[in-house]
């Protein structure tokens, strides 16, 4: 059974809220038999997959152009395509059989701004530089940043979507942080009052002071 959609969908997507509503139900169909997603998703998609990364729409870079490392089922990139047709955003994914879906996916969707990478994300670098790279649920910060950082251009930023131990994280990953001149890290709670659990975002700029 898939969620209801809840009311807070029509707050994050506004306009755009056919087509969450589209993706939406085709994760639901695709998602477990492609290997998108687990058979327990369905039932809270919404508050937990989809509105969980919309609520990170509005701190995309007007005109920019966005990579989301590791896109999978396309939490966040194609969630993010749908409620930012002002960005470009690049799906970097390393899998054939989730970059398939990607592209099948976004031209059922009608998305013209988003390109599909099947490449590992120190291999994309060619593909840059971003003014922002975002990720859900890939690795620990201490190991992400490596992957990321170099592709954004100086003074873009980092935005990943992180769990409840985002502070342990940053703590961990100090000397990284410094190597890859990463400055500025905060961690911003999204969607309060709209999903059951907040959305934290770990927001940084690349190339500030050592």
């Amino acid at each position: 059974m898939i969620e209801p959609e809840p009311a807070g969908a029509a707050l994050v997507f506004g306009e755009h809220l056919d087509r969450a509503r589209q993706f939406t139900a085709d994760l639901a169909q695709h998602g477990e038999t492609l290997g998108l997603i687990g058979p327990l998703e369905a039932a809270r998609l919404w508050s937990r997959h989809i509105i969980n990364c919309g609520v990170v729409a509005p701190y995309l870079t007007s005109g920019g152009r966005v990579a989301d490392v590791g896109s999978g089922a396309g939490l966040p990139g194609l969630v993010l395509a749908i409620a930012r047709p002002d960005v470009q955003l690049t799906l970097i994914e390393p899998m054939e059989r989730r970059t398939d879906w990607l592209r099948d996916e976004s031209e059922r969707l009608g998305l013209a701004n988003v390109t599909v990478v099947r490449a590992r994300a120190e291999d994309a670098v060619a593909s840059g530089p971003f003014d922002q790279v975002t990720a859900r649920a890939v690795s620990a910060l201490a190991k992400l940043v490596p992957l990321t950082a170099p592709l954004v251009r100086p003074g873009g930023e980092l935005i990943f979507l992180k769990g409840s131990r985002i502070t342990d994280e940053m703590a961990a990953a100090t000397t990284v942080l410094r190597r890859y001149r990463v400055s500025g890290g905060e961690v911003l709670e999204l969607g309060e009052g709209i999903v059951p659990e907040v959305t934290r975002l770990f927001r940084a700029t690349v190339g500030g002071a050592s």
